[in-house]
């Protein structure tokens, strides 16, 4: 079986890999976006009630408590409440007939290729209008496919070691969501490096998830520890062809009770497309870094939560003093966009065309802000204070009051350190020669110490390089569509050039976001 670093090397991009390959993408095959039971009861949700609360206060929130001034806790959680968060993480923002007559539906979270490989389940207890139960949320029907009838939430507590240590929400949350991919969806376009992409989109579904979470004034967090195969059973999947990725209770003050026999389920469901393709390594590298039982867990967890306390494990630390350093000032609370959550997801989209001027240092330097104050999740006990895994590199042309070049990002001084000369064509070029990386005013690499990472934690830790990634890959999406004139979008790269140009020793990209001032 693969090893995580094994993995990571084999899906390297290269030029040659690209440019020379004989791979092209089959329209027969191509997967449905959306998973279709065949027959399963259905829950209709009511209509949402869109957090208004500022897009840039939601994401920055980096306890799983939210810090805020409303004078009432939220409202009980219902019918309402779930679809609220189910439409702002993973539901249908907008639907478009193309030229040549297809229909085409977006979601409020970004994925590669647009290809929807994430899947969300809710693990509920009971509710004034809702029957405790596992769910699995369908966008394309704004509905609940009922999967399991009770209260389960004993059993994903027992998966993320017990819980009730504080170690998570898990022990005393109204819902646990669970994130899962469906390989063949996103393997059809992007073959082995799908298993890099769970953890990217996953990460930009949870962002949002957490954001709605925050916004309506309720604890979130995301749990990356837990023993995989019992949420695998719970929820009726199959981890060869669809895996849990990650979970994310929401709310607190409702105790779950003690866990009860679950039977197996294996429900029907329409064919994803004519013919799936098996990608082996895919599976592998999943299985490498699975964990056991809560016991497992629990280890696992304490073992990182030791390594990261009081720092930013492989945080880049060196300093220069001969380098350029330009001081950063983001916007305050007070003078920052106002701009809903509600209203900046449903304008999120992929921009692919950018204006000559470029955005000002002030809002470069409030994305970045904005995007990295750290997340709330079980490896940080629920109170990010900063990026625990992730160093961001910032490619910049074209912007008003930083002068084009390739700068580290330091968080700590609010500064960025000059490390290169860089131009539009080079930043295309390492973007696996995508003309809208060049285009862009500013590309943000996000790094991480792989190699040491998974030393460190064993396979397990490569999901947390990747998954803290993805989840600050969908707060940058966010906090640059709460400004009104910018817009952006996820890219990848050529592994071995874009390291080799950050020089950031034995850091490597793990994603890449690309924004600016939008074009049209």
């Amino acid at each position: 079986m693969v090893d995580a670093l094994e993995y990571h090397e084999e899906t390297n991009h290269s030029p040659r890999e690209i440019h020379n390959g004989d791979f092209s993408l089959d329209p027969r095959t191509k997967p449905r976006p959306y998973k279709v039971y065949e027959d399963l009861p259905r829950v209709e949700l009511p209509s949402i009630r869109p957090p208004q609360g500022p897009a840039l206060d939601a994401i920055s929130e980096s306890r799983a408590d939210p810090v805020t001034d409303a004078a009432d806790g939220p409202e009980e959680f219902g019918r309402e409440a779930l679809a609220t968060l189910c439409y702002e993480a993973s539901g249908v923002i907008r639907e478009i007939t193309t030229s040549d007559g297809r229909e085409m539906a977006f979601r409020a979270a970004s994925c590669t290729g647009k290809l929807y490989h994430v899947d969300l389940y809710a693990v509920c207890g009971d509710f004034p209008d809702l029957a405790a139960g596992v769910y699995h949320f369908d966008p394309s029907r704004m509905a609940l496919d009922v999967l399991r009838e009770g209260d389960f939430r004993g059993i994903v507590a027992n998966a993320v070691g017990g819980g009730g240590d504080g170690s998570t929400g898990v022990a005393d949350a109204p819902v646990t969501f669970v994130a899962t991919s469906t390989w063949w969806r996103n393997a059809w376009k992007y073959r082995e490096r799908t298993y890099r992409h769970a953890f990217w989109d996953s990460g930009t579904v949870l962002a949002n998830l957490l954001a709605a979470a925050h916004a309506t004034d309720r604890r979130g967090e995301v749990v990356a520890a837990f023993a995989d195969d019992p949420i695998a059973e719970l929820v009726g999947v199959d981890p060869g062809k669809e895996a849990p990725i990650a979970l994310a209770p929401v709310g607190s003050g409702d105790p779950v009770p003690d866990p009860h026999p679950v039977e197996p389920i294996d429900p029907a469901t329409e064919p994803l497309s004519s013919d799936c393709e098996e990608y082996p390594l895919i599976g592998e590298a999943w299985g490498a870094s699975t964990l056991a039982d809560g016991d497992a867990v629990g280890k696992w967890r304490r073992r990182v939560r030791d390594a990261i306390s009081g720092r930013r494990f492989g945080s880049q630390t060196e300093d220069d003093e001969d380098r350029e350093r330009i001081a950063l000032d983001p916007v305050d609370s007070e003078t920052a966009s106002a701009r809903p959550l509600h209203a900046t997801i449903r304008r999120r989209g992929s921009c692919r065309e950018y204006s000559r001027e470029g955005p000002s240092r002030r809002q470069v330097r409030t994305i970045l802000d904005r995007a990295t104050r750290g997340v709330p999740a079980d490896w940080n006990a629920g109170a990010g204070n900063g990026l625990a895994f992730t160093d961001l590199h910032v490619l910049t042309t074209g912007v008003s009051g930083i002068p084009d070049g390739s700068y580290r990002y330091r968080s700590d001084e609010d500064v960025l350190e000059r490390a290169a000369e860089i131009d539009r064509e080079e930043k295309a070029r390492l973007a696996l020669d995508q003309s809208w990386a060049g285009d862009a005013h500013v590309n943000v690499y996000l790094l991480a110490d792989v190699e040491g990472i998974v030393e460190e934690f064993g396979n397990r830790g490569y999901r947390l390089a990747q998954l803290e990634a993805g989840l600050t890959l969908g707060r940058l999406y966010l906090a640059t569509y709460a400004h009104r004139e910018l817009g952006g979008l996820g890219l990848t790269f050529y592994d071995d050039l874009a390291s080799e140009k950050l020089a950031q020793g034995e850091r490597t990209p793990t994603c890449l976001f690309a924004f600016g001032k939008r074009g049209d």
